[in-house]
């Protein structure tokens, strides 16, 4: 005898159910999409690679606030044609954020930024050998 199959998330479908936002789920609110990235050190700094491909620079935003790297864009673009009776009218909204703890032997100060061909290049230039020393403390035990 041959197995049955069957389907066991199986249910006809009506038309509820394409306009439940469920149902295409890529265009949900929920999905979201990060930019990826590559991290690479050497001895003098860390650098980030983001691909962020049409997003423009002024829409960028990179800060340090209690040793961690946020970088995070936002941008929104609308466009409006009237030709020969008809009108379109397009928007669309994109934006992420991306958070980096920020090891003990880096600089946030001197943190750098390039953005060239949909690729945001971030610097993070290690202290050098004797500014680590001075991080180091030695603890009284009482």
């Amino acid at each position: 005898m041959l197995p049955m199959i069957t389907r066991r998330n199986y249910k006809p479908l009506t038309l509820s159910d394409f306009l439940n936002e469920d149902f295409f789920p890529t265009f949900t609110r929920s999905s979201t999409s990060l930019p990826a990235v590559n991290i690479r050190e050497d001895e003098k700094a860390f650098y980030l690679e983001l691909a962020v491909p049409g997003m423009d620079k002024k829409n960028l935003k990179i800060e340090v606030k209690d040793e961690v790297l946020t970088i995070s864009a936002e941008q929104k673009e609308e466009k409006q044609d009237d030709l020969e009776g008809y009108r379109r009218r397009e928007f669309s909204y994109s934006s992420f954020c991306r958070s980096f703890y920020l090891p003990e032997d880096v600089n946030g100060e001197r943190i750098g930024a390039t953005y060239r061909d949909g690729i945001l290049n971030v610097e993070i230039p290690k202290l050098e050998e004797e500014k680590k020393k001075d991080k180091i403390r030695t603890i009284s035990i009482s």
